[in-house]
C-alpha cells in the first residue's frame, strides 16, 4: 500500500494494515497508527522504532520474547507468522541437514538459559552461515548486552517488514 493510502485509513484499519510489522504485537501497530500522517516510509519506520524504543521495558521484554526460535519448534509445526515464515526461509532455515538443525537446537537452548529469552537476528541481513557465527559469538555476551543487541535486531525486522508492505 501507499503511504497516502495508509495516512487515509481509520486509526483501527491503519492498525489492522500494520500488523504483521512487530511479532504478535498489535500495540506496535497501534500506537503507530496514531501518529498519522506519515510523509514517507521512512517515517512509517522511524515512528515505529520510537515506539519500540520509548515502550515500557515490560512491553519491549514481551515483543523480544514473542520472536520464535530461529529453525525451532514453531517452525517444525508451521505455527510462524507468514512474515517470520518467509524470513527464516530467505536464509534458508526451512532446509536445514540434521546436523545443521541440531545445532540450531543446541544453540537455541543454550541462549535461552543463558539470557532468558530467544536469539533474534535479522536473518534477512544475513546466510544460514553468518547467522551460526552470530549465535556463537551472542552467546558469549553480556546480559544487559544482549538484550539491546535483541531489540536492535527486532526494529532491523520491523523496518524491512514496513518497507515491504508501505511504499512512497
Amino acid at each position: 500500500m501507499t503511504v497516502a493510502e495508509l495516512n487515509r485509513l481509520s486509526p483501527a484499519d491503519c492498525a489492522h494494515a500494520l500488523a504483521g510489522i512487530a511479532e504478535h504485537a498489535p500495540w506496535v501497530a497501534s500506537a503507530v497508527a496514531t501518529e498519522r500522517p506519515f510523509a514517507d516510509s521512512a517515517a512509517v519506520q522511524d515512528h515505529c522504532e520510537l515506539v519500540i524504543r520509548r515502550a515500557v521495558d515490560a512491553l519491549r521484554c514481551e515483543l523480544i520474547a514473542s520472536h520464535p526460535d530461529l529453525a525451532g519448534k514453531a517452525a517444525i509445526a508451521e505455527a510462524l507468522t507468514t512474515e517470520s515464515a518467509s524470513e527464516q526461509a530467505s536464509a534458508g532455515l526451512d532446509r536445514l541437514t540434521p546436523t545443521e538443525f541440531a545445532e540450531f537446537h543446541q544453540l537455541n537452548a543454550a541462549y535461552r538459559e543463558r539470557f532468558g529469552f530467544g536469539f533474534i537476528i535479522c536473518v534477512r541481513e544475513h546466510t544460514k552461515a553468518s547467522i551460526l557465527s552470530e549465535f556463537r559469538r551472542r552467546l558469549t555476551g553480556k546480559p544487559a548486552v544482549e538484550l539491546a543487541s535483541a531489540l536492535d535486531e527486532v526494529i532491523k525486522i520491523v523496518r524491512l517488514r514496513v518497507s515491504d508492505l508501505v511504499r512512497a
